[in-house]
Protein backbone atom coordinates (compact mmCIF):
# COMPACT_ATOMS: atom_id res chain seq x y z
CA UNK A 1 0.00 0.00 0.00
CA UNK A 2 3.07 2.21 -0.39
CA UNK A 3 1.50 4.49 -2.94
CA UNK A 4 -1.97 4.47 -1.43
CA UNK A 5 -3.63 7.85 -1.79
CA UNK A 6 -0.31 9.61 -2.29
CA UNK A 7 -1.34 10.93 -5.69
CA UNK A 8 -5.02 10.14 -5.72
CA UNK A 9 -6.13 12.29 -2.83
CA UNK A 10 -3.53 14.32 -1.00
CA UNK A 11 -3.33 16.81 -3.84
CA UNK A 12 -7.05 16.74 -4.58
CA UNK A 13 -9.31 19.08 -2.62
CA UNK A 14 -12.75 17.68 -1.93
CA UNK A 15 -15.47 19.14 -4.09
CA UNK A 16 -12.84 20.72 -6.31
CA UNK A 17 -15.51 21.62 -8.84
CA UNK A 18 -18.69 23.65 -8.91
CA UNK A 19 -21.73 21.52 -8.06
CA UNK A 20 -23.66 23.59 -10.56
CA UNK A 21 -21.41 22.83 -13.50
CA UNK A 22 -22.37 20.53 -16.35
CA UNK A 23 -22.03 16.85 -15.57
CA UNK A 24 -22.69 13.58 -17.35
CA UNK A 25 -23.67 10.07 -16.38
CA UNK A 26 -21.61 7.09 -17.46
CA UNK A 27 -21.71 3.38 -16.73
CA UNK A 28 -19.29 2.20 -14.07
CA UNK A 29 -16.73 0.30 -16.19
CA UNK A 30 -15.95 -3.34 -15.50
CA UNK A 31 -12.31 -2.50 -14.83
CA UNK A 32 -13.34 -0.22 -11.96
CA UNK A 33 -13.69 -3.22 -9.67
CA UNK A 34 -13.55 -1.19 -6.46
CA UNK A 35 -17.07 0.13 -7.18
CA UNK A 36 -18.44 -2.51 -9.52
CA UNK A 37 -20.76 -4.09 -6.93
CA UNK A 38 -21.55 -0.97 -4.94
CA UNK A 39 -25.29 -1.17 -5.62
CA UNK A 40 -25.75 1.06 -8.68
CA UNK A 41 -24.50 0.87 -12.26
CA UNK A 42 -24.09 4.51 -13.35
CA UNK A 43 -21.84 7.21 -11.93
CA UNK A 44 -21.60 10.95 -12.42
CA UNK A 45 -18.60 12.79 -13.85
CA UNK A 46 -16.82 14.85 -12.70
CA UNK A 47 -16.73 13.05 -9.37
CA UNK A 48 -16.41 14.76 -5.98
CA UNK A 49 -12.63 14.88 -6.38
CA UNK A 50 -12.99 16.83 -9.62
CA UNK A 51 -11.87 13.93 -11.83
CA UNK A 52 -13.59 13.93 -15.22
CA UNK A 53 -11.37 11.58 -17.25
CA UNK A 54 -12.79 8.11 -16.67
CA UNK A 55 -9.98 6.03 -18.16
CA UNK A 56 -7.12 8.40 -17.35
CA UNK A 57 -8.01 9.44 -13.80
CA UNK A 58 -11.01 7.81 -12.18
CA UNK A 59 -10.33 4.14 -12.93
CA UNK A 60 -6.58 4.03 -12.20
CA UNK A 61 -6.89 6.13 -9.04
CA UNK A 62 -9.74 4.00 -7.77
CA UNK A 63 -7.29 1.10 -7.60
CA UNK A 64 -5.29 2.98 -4.97
CA UNK A 65 -8.17 2.27 -2.58
CA UNK A 66 -8.23 -1.48 -3.14
CA UNK A 67 -5.62 -2.45 -0.47
CA UNK A 68 -7.51 -0.49 2.19
CA UNK A 69 -10.88 -2.02 1.27
CA UNK A 70 -9.37 -5.51 1.28
CA UNK A 71 -8.54 -5.17 4.96
CA UNK A 72 -12.24 -5.07 5.84
CA UNK A 73 -11.63 -2.05 8.05
CA UNK A 74 -15.34 -1.07 7.87
CA UNK A 75 -18.29 -2.77 6.13
CA UNK A 76 -19.38 0.53 4.56
CA UNK A 77 -15.94 1.71 3.48
CA UNK A 78 -16.72 0.80 -0.13
CA UNK A 79 -20.03 2.69 -0.11
CA UNK A 80 -18.34 5.74 1.40
CA UNK A 81 -15.39 5.80 -0.99
CA UNK A 82 -17.46 5.08 -4.08
CA UNK A 83 -19.91 7.86 -3.19
CA UNK A 84 -16.92 10.18 -3.65
CA UNK A 85 -14.97 8.68 -6.54
CA UNK A 86 -18.02 7.28 -8.40
CA UNK A 87 -21.09 9.22 -7.15
CA UNK A 88 -24.43 7.70 -8.06
CA UNK A 89 -26.13 9.29 -11.05
CA UNK A 90 -29.32 10.92 -9.75
CA UNK A 91 -31.09 14.22 -10.33
CA UNK A 92 -29.09 15.74 -7.46
CA UNK A 93 -25.61 15.16 -6.07
CA UNK A 94 -25.67 12.77 -3.10
CA UNK A 95 -22.66 13.17 -0.83
CA UNK A 96 -21.81 10.88 2.09
CA UNK A 97 -23.10 12.15 5.43
CA UNK A 98 -20.63 13.34 8.02
CA UNK A 99 -21.67 10.48 10.30
CA UNK A 100 -20.79 7.92 7.63
CA UNK A 101 -17.41 9.56 7.09
CA UNK A 102 -16.72 9.51 10.84
CA UNK A 103 -17.70 5.84 11.14
CA UNK A 104 -15.42 4.81 8.27
CA UNK A 105 -12.60 7.12 9.34
CA UNK A 106 -12.56 5.87 12.92
CA UNK A 107 -12.22 2.27 11.73
CA UNK A 108 -9.98 2.75 8.68
CA UNK A 109 -7.66 5.59 9.72
CA UNK A 110 -5.72 3.26 12.07
CA UNK A 111 -5.17 0.92 9.12
CA UNK A 112 -3.80 3.77 7.01
CA UNK A 113 -1.60 4.81 9.93
CA UNK A 114 -0.28 1.26 10.14
CA UNK A 115 0.87 1.68 6.53
CA UNK A 116 2.42 5.08 7.24
CA UNK A 117 -0.39 7.26 5.83
CA UNK A 118 -2.57 9.81 7.65
CA UNK A 119 -6.28 10.11 6.94
CA UNK A 120 -6.40 12.29 3.78
CA UNK A 121 -7.31 15.93 4.29
CA UNK A 122 -9.48 15.59 1.18
CA UNK A 123 -11.70 13.31 3.29
CA UNK A 124 -11.96 15.63 6.27
CA UNK A 125 -15.33 14.65 7.71
CA UNK A 126 -16.19 18.25 8.61
CA UNK A 127 -16.53 18.92 4.88
CA UNK A 128 -19.49 16.59 4.51
CA UNK A 129 -23.13 17.53 5.21
CA UNK A 130 -24.79 16.80 8.52
CA UNK A 131 -27.61 14.29 8.97
CA UNK A 132 -30.42 16.77 8.31
CA UNK A 133 -29.19 17.37 4.78
CA UNK A 134 -29.68 15.02 1.84
CA UNK A 135 -26.75 12.65 2.07
CA UNK A 136 -25.73 9.00 2.28
CA UNK A 137 -26.18 7.80 5.86
CA UNK A 138 -24.57 4.80 7.57
CA UNK A 139 -26.73 1.71 7.82
CA UNK A 140 -27.91 1.01 11.36
CA UNK A 141 -27.05 -2.69 11.19
CA UNK A 142 -23.36 -1.82 10.84
CA UNK A 143 -23.23 0.82 13.56
CA UNK A 144 -21.91 -1.56 16.23
CA UNK A 145 -20.18 -4.17 14.10
CA UNK A 146 -16.76 -3.66 15.70
CA UNK A 147 -18.11 -4.71 19.10
CA UNK A 148 -19.66 -7.96 17.90
CA UNK A 149 -16.69 -9.92 16.56
CA UNK A 150 -12.97 -10.24 17.28
CA UNK A 151 -11.06 -8.02 14.87
CA UNK A 152 -7.55 -7.61 13.55
CA UNK A 153 -5.76 -4.35 14.32
CA UNK A 154 -2.41 -2.72 13.72
CA UNK A 155 0.25 -3.82 16.19
CA UNK A 156 3.99 -4.06 16.68
CA UNK A 157 5.34 -7.14 14.96
CA UNK A 158 5.22 -10.15 17.30
CA UNK A 159 8.48 -11.74 18.39
CA UNK A 160 9.78 -14.62 16.28
CA UNK A 161 11.75 -17.45 17.92
CA UNK A 162 13.72 -19.64 15.52
CA UNK A 163 14.45 -23.33 16.20
CA UNK A 164 13.00 -23.46 19.72
CA UNK A 165 14.05 -26.27 22.04
CA UNK A 166 11.67 -29.08 22.96
CA UNK A 167 11.26 -27.70 26.48
CA UNK A 168 10.32 -24.28 25.12
CA UNK A 169 7.65 -25.68 22.84
CA UNK A 170 6.23 -28.07 25.44
CA UNK A 171 6.09 -25.24 27.95
CA UNK A 172 4.18 -23.09 25.46
CA UNK A 173 1.76 -25.94 24.74
CA UNK A 174 1.15 -26.50 28.45
CA UNK A 175 0.52 -22.85 29.16
CA UNK A 176 -1.97 -22.63 26.33
CA UNK A 177 -3.55 -26.04 26.97
CA UNK A 178 -3.56 -27.38 23.44
CA UNK A 179 -1.50 -29.30 20.91
CA UNK A 180 -2.30 -29.92 17.29
CA UNK A 181 -0.43 -29.69 14.00
CA UNK A 182 -1.31 -29.72 10.31
CA UNK A 183 -1.10 -33.21 8.80
CA UNK A 184 1.48 -32.45 6.13
CA UNK A 185 4.40 -30.21 5.30
CA UNK A 186 3.75 -30.69 1.60
CA UNK A 187 1.14 -27.95 1.20
CA UNK A 188 2.25 -25.22 -1.15
CA UNK A 189 0.75 -22.80 1.30
CA UNK A 190 1.77 -21.21 4.56
CA UNK A 191 0.26 -22.95 7.58
CA UNK A 192 -0.64 -21.19 10.78
CA UNK A 193 -1.39 -22.75 14.13
CA UNK A 194 -2.88 -19.82 16.01
CA UNK A 195 -3.08 -20.00 19.78
CA UNK A 196 -5.26 -17.41 21.52
CA UNK A 197 -3.73 -17.35 24.96
CA UNK A 198 -4.62 -17.49 28.62
CA UNK A 199 -4.07 -14.05 30.28
CA UNK A 200 -1.85 -15.21 33.13
CA UNK A 201 1.00 -15.90 30.75
CA UNK A 202 0.92 -12.42 29.21
CA UNK A 203 1.07 -10.03 32.20
CA UNK A 204 1.67 -7.01 29.97
CA UNK A 205 -1.48 -7.67 27.94
CA UNK A 206 -5.03 -6.80 28.99
CA UNK A 207 -7.14 -9.75 30.12
CA UNK A 208 -8.43 -11.59 27.02
CA UNK A 209 -12.05 -12.38 26.42
CA UNK A 210 -11.35 -16.12 26.11
CA UNK A 211 -9.07 -18.72 24.56
CA UNK A 212 -9.07 -20.29 21.13
CA UNK A 213 -6.77 -22.14 18.74
CA UNK A 214 -7.06 -22.86 15.01
CA UNK A 215 -5.13 -24.17 12.05
CA UNK A 216 -5.39 -22.42 8.68
CA UNK A 217 -3.61 -22.27 5.34
CA UNK A 218 -2.14 -18.97 4.21
CA UNK A 219 -0.85 -18.29 0.73
CA UNK A 220 1.14 -15.26 -0.39
CA UNK A 221 0.81 -14.41 -4.06
CA UNK A 222 4.01 -13.90 -5.99
CA UNK A 223 2.49 -11.28 -8.29
CA UNK A 224 -0.79 -9.90 -6.90
CA UNK A 225 -2.98 -8.47 -9.67
CA UNK A 226 -5.84 -6.87 -7.80
CA UNK A 227 -6.26 -9.76 -5.37
CA UNK A 228 -5.20 -9.60 -1.73
CA UNK A 229 -1.50 -10.42 -1.45
CA UNK A 230 -2.19 -12.74 1.48
CA UNK A 231 -5.01 -15.26 1.34
CA UNK A 232 -6.25 -17.83 3.84
CA UNK A 233 -7.39 -20.87 1.92
CA UNK A 234 -9.23 -24.04 2.83
CA UNK A 235 -11.18 -24.92 5.93
CA UNK A 236 -10.23 -23.37 9.24
CA UNK A 237 -9.67 -26.16 11.76
CA UNK A 238 -10.18 -25.34 15.41
CA UNK A 239 -8.01 -26.68 18.17
CA UNK A 240 -9.82 -24.65 20.77
CA UNK A 241 -12.66 -22.60 19.39
CA UNK A 242 -13.49 -20.07 22.09
CA UNK A 243 -15.55 -17.18 20.66
CA UNK A 244 -14.25 -17.65 17.11
CA UNK A 245 -16.28 -18.95 14.17
CA UNK A 246 -14.75 -20.72 11.13
CA UNK A 247 -15.80 -18.17 8.50
CA UNK A 248 -15.00 -15.18 10.70
CA UNK A 249 -11.64 -16.60 11.78
CA UNK A 250 -10.52 -17.17 8.21
CA UNK A 251 -11.17 -13.52 7.42
CA UNK A 252 -9.71 -12.42 10.75
CA UNK A 253 -6.35 -14.01 9.94
CA UNK A 254 -6.30 -12.57 6.44
CA UNK A 255 -7.23 -9.12 7.71
CA UNK A 256 -4.42 -9.22 10.29
CA UNK A 257 -1.88 -9.92 7.56
CA UNK A 258 -3.27 -7.27 5.20
CA UNK A 259 -3.30 -4.66 7.96
CA UNK A 260 0.14 -5.57 9.30
CA UNK A 261 1.81 -5.87 5.91
CA UNK A 262 5.33 -5.18 7.15
CA UNK A 263 4.99 -7.96 9.73
CA UNK A 264 3.41 -10.37 7.25
CA UNK A 265 6.01 -9.66 4.58
CA UNK A 266 8.77 -10.59 7.00
CA UNK A 267 7.14 -13.95 7.73
CA UNK A 268 6.95 -15.37 4.21
CA UNK A 269 8.39 -14.46 0.83
CA UNK A 270 6.27 -14.08 -2.32
CA UNK A 271 5.33 -17.43 -3.78
CA UNK A 272 6.76 -19.29 -0.80
CA UNK A 273 5.29 -21.18 2.12
CA UNK A 274 6.20 -21.50 5.77
CA UNK A 275 4.79 -23.28 8.78
CA UNK A 276 4.34 -21.28 11.98
CA UNK A 277 3.17 -21.76 15.52
CA UNK A 278 1.68 -18.49 16.79
CA UNK A 279 0.44 -17.36 20.17
CA UNK A 280 -1.73 -14.35 20.91
CA UNK A 281 -4.71 -12.95 22.75
CA UNK A 282 -8.20 -11.61 22.24
CA UNK A 283 -8.60 -8.37 24.19
CA UNK A 284 -11.78 -7.26 26.01
CA UNK A 285 -12.43 -4.76 23.20
CA UNK A 286 -12.32 -7.60 20.66
CA UNK A 287 -8.88 -6.75 19.25
CA UNK A 288 -6.71 -9.74 18.35
CA UNK A 289 -2.97 -9.46 18.97
CA UNK A 290 -0.34 -12.02 17.97
CA UNK A 291 2.42 -12.23 20.58
CA UNK A 292 4.90 -15.06 20.03
CA UNK A 293 5.71 -16.88 16.78
CA UNK A 294 7.68 -20.06 16.10
CA UNK A 295 8.64 -20.71 12.45
CA UNK A 296 8.45 -24.46 11.89
CA UNK A 297 10.85 -26.05 9.42
CA UNK A 298 11.37 -29.77 8.85
CA UNK A 299 14.73 -29.55 10.60
CA UNK A 300 13.20 -28.05 13.75
CA UNK A 301 13.35 -31.15 15.95
CA UNK A 302 12.02 -29.32 19.00
CA UNK A 303 8.65 -28.51 17.44
CA UNK A 304 8.31 -31.86 15.66
CA UNK A 305 9.15 -33.83 18.80
CA UNK A 306 6.83 -31.71 20.92
CA UNK A 307 3.88 -32.41 18.63
CA UNK A 308 4.54 -36.17 18.86
CA UNK A 309 4.90 -36.12 22.63
CA UNK A 310 1.99 -33.77 23.26
CA UNK A 311 -0.80 -36.36 23.19
CA UNK A 312 0.85 -38.30 26.01
CA UNK A 313 2.36 -35.39 27.90
CA UNK A 314 1.11 -34.31 31.30
CA UNK A 315 1.93 -30.73 32.21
Amino acid sequence: MAALLAVALFASPLLAFDLGQSTRCVAIPNQMKVCKDVGYSEMRLPNFLGHSNLEGEVVPRSEDWRPLLQTGCHPQAQAFLCSIIAPVCLDTFIQPCRSLCVAVRDSCAPVLACQGHPWPEALNCDRFPAEEDVCLTPLAKFSHFTKDLPKAVCQNCPSVEVAPALKTVMSAFCRHDFGRTPDSFKELKMHFVVFISDPQFFPDVNIPLSSAAVTAKLHRLRHPTGEPEFQVEGRVEFIRQGPLLPYDTQHLLRDWLLINLSCASALVRPGRSQLYVLTGSVQPDGNVALVRLFPWHKRDAGIALATRKWKHHRC
